[in-house]
């Protein structure tokens, strides 16, 4: 039997874009816990799937409630379909097991103490925090939006039983920001329940993730990502109008508010088609982010979005994945993104952690005759777009957001990394090219890396040894393999220009003296670079594209040519190409073909700038280059590979910044790059 869905019998006319409508929600919702559930032989077996070998938990030798936790992620994650199918079915099955017999006879067993199936309690174990707050933070958000699907079918004296269990974790240690919010849910699932909180902790765990708002609709994390779509906003407006509304009006009004902020940019996150980001931690969950499409319509007051347009994307994300075999592993969503990808992943997942990926099915709970089911798909902002691209400034988080009408891609800019890492630190990303593993060998997908030559880092010699006169002995041997960025600074968008930096090596080590200050054009279908290298020492630098996968082991098509000041060199597969044009700052232009760096195939291609400089204090250098994607099989044309028609070179420029430059586009377009108190600038 195949795993992969298909639409069948497409509404072209209520959905003309994708062929989904609520009955299709319902049928993919069945599709998937009918795999889901051949891994459970009857009612009395708990979930469990095959564990994944690699980083993900649990492995051989762990303790037995990191199993406990395991099982109890895949009750709860599970939950994540098999709640709204209860909700507008309350007698659904599943492989013949009625659906709500199965999740009350196993909630029931996992939170009551002294069950052989129970979860351990906080006090059974060290003091820590520990998967099962989270769990149960997603547990009581599904029932608080849900109330008639579980809950009402447990007695008094079990719901009591359970009480003491929920009680014990939601006011058990949490960690920072969004871990909060898990206590949130089941402290306040608690109280509308009758039970006795703490309610002096709720409310301070309530304020604290108020306290997170950053601007733009988004939260502080440990670097801004999709956390603030899928827990700031969606558990919370969830709480909002299930609980907070009668108890806390003014801390849910805050909330409510910084959802509508955020919803003002949040569909420029999706591609024309839906495809969604492969872009910070937690790429197992991927759509999770479209829980934000049914839960916008939950807000005070008119929808923030077209329904349209929301049932469009929204459904189009979820069949990115759904309808691809490759997706699944053991029956089950892969821990990956499309397959199974360990670069990819954290060590808090487990495999039933990407069914959290189902939020959108939260949509199941909006009544039939809501505009999200009703409205006829559309393209929203996309129709008006033609082959222009629209940027989305994001100033608080840093973010800035492209929709490339000549291609459909959607694409992010980060501006705030506060560490090297690939899921935050790439220079951009695009939902038809998800990004590749580092390489340390050069030539990383869409980054700089650096390679030091300064014989001092080659001998192993301290790079300060100049203050103290003493050899310090670094690792010579870490020096000898290229690093990508260690923090990514903000700077601003001004004249169409964006501004950050990118620090190769932070302080102390120099830190000043290994900048490469990015300025960027967007331009239909790519980018503009402009960047300025303050690199002081004796270093290698690569700039990498877009990665192509070798689909089926086929190799990319590769070509490249000089014409006078540009080296340009094309990469192609079926239905997708880049081009990388270099103009200045750069020796040459390379591909290179390598291994399990892709999250799409085995094999990969990346084409990328490269540039080597020896001298013992190198010049600042404007490197002058122009990426481009397409997604189609079409030729490249001679316009589309030359899109710069001249280039001003400004030693000093009207603001008293050294090394800028104009720009003139081939359509006539004027961009002046002025680094001027751009280290002013910086925000993180």
């Amino acid at each position: 039997m195949t795993n992969a869905y298909t639409v069948a019998q497409p509404d072209s006319a209520l959905s003309p874009r994708t062929g989904m409508t609520r009955q299709h929600y319902v049928d993919l919702a069945r599709h998937l816990l009918e795999r889901a559930f051949r891994h459970v032989d009857s009612i009395d077996a708990p979930i469990a799937f095959p564990v994944v070998p690699g980083k993900t938990y649990p492995q051989p030798g762990d303790p037995p409630w990191r199993w406990r936790s395991a099982e109890f992620e895949a009750l709860e994650r599970t939950l994540t379909l098999a709640g709204p199918l209860m909700h507008i079915d309350p007698d659904a099955a599943i492989r013949g097991i009625k659906l709500r017999d199965y999740y009350c006879r196993h909630l029931y067993r996992a939170l009551t103490p002294g069950h052989p199936n129970s979860l351990p309690l906080p006090e059974d174990l060290p003091d820590a925090t520990y998967q099962f707050t989270c769990e149960f933070g997603g547990l009581f958000k599904t029932l608080l939006l849900l109330p008639d699907v579980v809950w009402p079918y447990f007695t008094q004296a079990q719901r009591d039983e359970m009480a003491v269990t929920i009680s014990k974790w939601a006011h058990h240690r949490t960690t920072q920001n969004n871990w909060r919010i898990f206590n949130i849910m089941a402290l306040s699932f608690l109280k509308k329940h009758g039970y006795a909180i703490d309610d002096e902790l709720l409310k301070s765990h309530l304020l604290w993730v108020v306290s997170y708002h950053s601007g733009n609709g988004w939260y502080l994390e440990q670097t801004y990502n999709y956390y603030t779509i899928s827990l700031f906003v969606v558990y919370g407006a969830i709480w909002t109008r299930a609980f907070g509304d009668e108890h806390y009006p003014e801390i849910a009004a805050a909330i409510e508010n910084s959802a509508r902020e955020l919803m003002k940019s949040y569909p420029n996150f999706f591609a024309r088609d839906g495809y969604i980001n492969m872009w910070a931690r937690s790429i197992c969950y991927r759509t999770w982010i479209s829980g934000g499409f049914p839960v916008s319509f939950l807000l005070k007051g008119s929808p923030p979005l077209d329904p349209g347009w929301a049932r469009r994307l929204c459904s189009g994300s979820l069949l990115q994945f759904v309808g691809r075999e490759d997706f699944y592993e053991n029956d089950i969503p892969s821990l990956g993104f499309y397959g199974h990808c360990e670069f990819v992943l954290q060590n808090y997942s487990c495999s039933a952690s990407p069914f959290l990926m189902f939020l959108p099915f939260l949509c199941l709970a909006l009544p039939e005759d809501s505009p999200f089911w009703t409205a006829t798909e559309n393209d929203g902002a996309w129709e008006g777009l033609g082959e222009a691209s629209l940027m989305t400034v994001l100033d608080k988080p840093g973010l800035v957001l492209v929709n490339h009408g000549k291609t459909g891609a959607a694409e992010i800019i980060p501006g705030k990394v506060y560490y090297e890492d690939p899921n935050y630190s790439k220079l951009v990303y695009n939902t038809h090219f998800p990004w590749e593993d580092h390489d340390p060998e050069g030539g990383t997908a869409m980054e700089y890396a650096f390679r030091s030559l300064d014989p001092r880092d080659v001998r192993g010699d301290d790079v300060n040894f100049y203050l103290t006169g003493l050899a310090l002995r670094n690792d010579s041997g870490r020096n000898a393999a290229y690093t990508t960025s260690q923090t990514m600074l903000y700077n601003g968008v001004r004249n169409g220009v964006i501004y950050r930096q990118a620090i190769m090596r932070k302080p102390p080590n120099n830190g000043v003296g290994y900048i490469v200050d990015l300025a960027e054009i967007v331009i239909p279908g790519g980018t503009v670079r402009v960047d300025r290298s303050r690199m002081a020492f004796e270093h290698e630098m690569t700039l990498g594209h877009f990665g192509l996968p070798h689909i089926a082991g086929r190799e990319p098509l590769v070509r490249q040519f000089e014409n006078g000041q540009r080296k340009v060199i094309t990469a192609a597969i079926p239905g997708r190409r880049v081009a990388l044009i270099a103009y200045g700052g750069w020796d040459e232009v390379r591909s290179v073909a390598r291994h399990g760096r892709s999250a799409e195939a085995a094999e990969s291609t990346v084409i990328f700038a490269h540039r080597r400089r020896t001298a013992k204090n190198p010049p600042m250098e404007l490197m002058i280059s122009v990426l481009l994607h397409r997604l189609d099989d079409g030729e490249w044309t001679e316009a589309e590979l030359s899109p710069i028609r001249a280039i001003r070179m400004m030693e000093i420029s009207p603001s008293h910044s050294p090394l800028g430059a104009v720009i003139t586009l081939a359509g006539g377009e004027e961009y002046e790059i002025d680094f001027a108190e751009i280290d002013g600038y910086r925000s993180c």
